[in-house]
């Protein structure tokens, strides 16, 4: 048995996720206890109370969900898992990258939050309300899609911001570029193509002002080599150097988030376990239809420990 560990990113997000954790695990309460000092607010409020809207902002949800991959993570290791020991690599998925490396001793949780907050604020911020917009394509392969996003572009700005696998791809850039590619790609033969309801142009070119401010943050950060590897997002492969750590998470701001790729990369490195660690089950849904090597269990509350870690032998 070989095993990665994966943490979700946005859209896993739901008001009251991480309090069962809390309230069970002195380990877990301390990390959202961490969270709200770093952030000099209670951004547990937020997360256990809601109202949705608010937890559903790029800026608080993206803490909050990295918050809640690490209290699960500490309740773990309060069973007896160790990560260190226990897994081949660590892995997330967009702000899960930040996740991981919190995960794998790479950055403090205190340091992973306000960076996730500036992270969030920024692509708010980049790119005035209205002007972007993101859509997912379903049942349309990358190259063909790839192809279509290049026409589509007409001097504004389209492109793959996720493969996720399982034929899901989301593309990200102007509004009118990502319109005119939903209608080639639905002309192609795409099963469906959905505009996304979000704030913003992800992981697209318009990104560039966030992905400077990220350089700055990341600049002064203090990021040690993971425990383990990490299957960075714009690479599909392992990364362990802390200067390549920081560089690929600028880059990830403005890059595709390579998910299937990753999860293959992860299957032909013998890996044939992941523990999705935090919110909700998207990637381990994911994982399952990527490819058939690899079994997935998602671990969010204290009900799931003890099955996912009797996995282990």
């Amino acid at each position: 048995m070989t095993l990665a560990v994966i943490f979700p990113g946005q859209g896993s997000q739901s008001v009251g996720m991480g309090r069962e954790l809390a309230d069970e695990f002195v380990e877990s309460r301390r990390v959202f206890e961490e969270v709200d000092d770093a952030l000099g607010e209670k951004l547990t409020d937020v997360m256990w109370n809601g109202p949705e809207d608010q937890l559903t902002l790029t800026a608080n949800a993206q803490p909050a969900l990295m918050t809640v991959s690490l209290a699960a993570l500490r309740a773990m290791e309060a069973r007896g898992f160790d990560l260190g020991s226990s897994a081949a690599f660590v892995a997330g998925h967009s702000l899960g990258e930040y996740s991981a490396l919190a995960a794998a001793g790479s950055l403090s949780i205190s340091d992973a939050a306000r960076l996730l907050r500036i992270r969030g604020e920024a692509m708010q911020a980049a790119v005035p309300l209205g002007e972007g917009a993101m859509a997912a394509i379903l049942g349309l392969d990358a190259d063909r899609l790839q192809a279509i996003c290049a026409e589509a572009g007409q001097g504004g700005v389209c492109q793959i911001a996720n493969d996720n696998g399982g034929g899901q791809i989301v593309i990200s850039g102007s509004k009118a570029a990502v319109e005119r590619a939903m209608a080639a790609a639905t002309e192609a033969g795409a099963k469906r193509a959905i505009p996304l309801s979000v704030s913003a142009p992800f992981h697209s070119a318009l990104m560039q002002p966030a992905a400077e401010r990220m350089r700055e943050a990341l600049a002064s950060a203090d990021l040690a080599a993971p425990q383990v590897p990490l299957v960075a997002n714009v690479l599909a492969s392992a990364v362990s150097d802390p200067e390549e750590i920081r560089s690929r998470l600028v880059e990830q701001v403005t890059g595709q988030v390579r998910w299937r790729e990753s999860m293959a990369y992860l299957a032909d490195a013998e890996v044939d376990l992941l523990f999705e660690v935090g919110s909700g089950k998207v990637l381990a849904g994911l994982a399952k239809r990527i490819d058939s090597r690899l079994s997935a269990l998602s671990i969010g509350k204290p009900a799931d420990i003890e099955p996912a870690l009797a996995r282990l032998g």
